[in-house]
């Protein structure tokens, strides 16, 4: 926005635990961004940090700070580590896995918005962000639908609908 200068300080914004990992928000909203963007830092340990899934109206890019991580993206699998930056385009499926000691990372997701569905997550058990249900029902609400046919997760039971972003609850487990 002209003339708006927004910072965030170390230990500053808004903090939300998600179980397997932290958000940190450092720029999103109608006053900050006008939502345009939204941009955050993700920190947590070792294993699965979502369940596969698309966004249909927007682009998440990650940029590695710490820690080693495979982006599953497509049928792709692709290590990064310090330094490496990941683009994930509209209507592609994506999962994340962070290696032995975790890692963090920035996200920025354009157009923002996205952030409001961690902050729902945040609200629900612990670890409801890689509980594919939990998952199906809140994104029902926001722009991430899970997805199949990407890393180790299947359907277990259920059918997949024709349109996901109805908030049809799937059932998911690692294979």
């Amino acid at each position: 926005m002209p003339g708006h200068t927004h910072t965030v300080a170390p230990g500053e914004g808004r903090t939300v635990n998600l179980g397997v990992i932290q958000m940190r928000v450092l720029a999103a909203g109608e006053a900050t961004t006008g939502r345009a963007f939204t941009l955050a830092e993700f920190t947590g340990g070792e294993g699965p940090w979502t369940v596969p899934h698309i966004h249909r109206g927007m682009e998440e890019s990650f940029f590695v700070l710490d820690g080693e991580f495979t982006f599953a993206v497509g049928e792709r699998q692709i290590p990064a580590g310090p330094g490496s930056y990941v683009l994930v385009p509209r209507g592609t499926r994506h999962a994340i896995t962070a290696g032995t000691g975790g890692g963090r990372f920035l996200t920025l997701m354009v157009p923002g918005g996205l952030e409001e569905m961690f902050f729902e997550l945040a609200g629900l058990p612990p670890d409801s962000i890689t509980d594919p249900a939990m998952r199906a029902t809140i994104s029902a609400r926001h722009d991430s639908i899970p997805a199949l046919g990407i890393g180790t997760w299947r359907v277990s039971r259920g059918s997949i609908p024709a349109d996901r972003s109805a908030g049809h609850a799937l059932a998911w487990q690692r294979a």
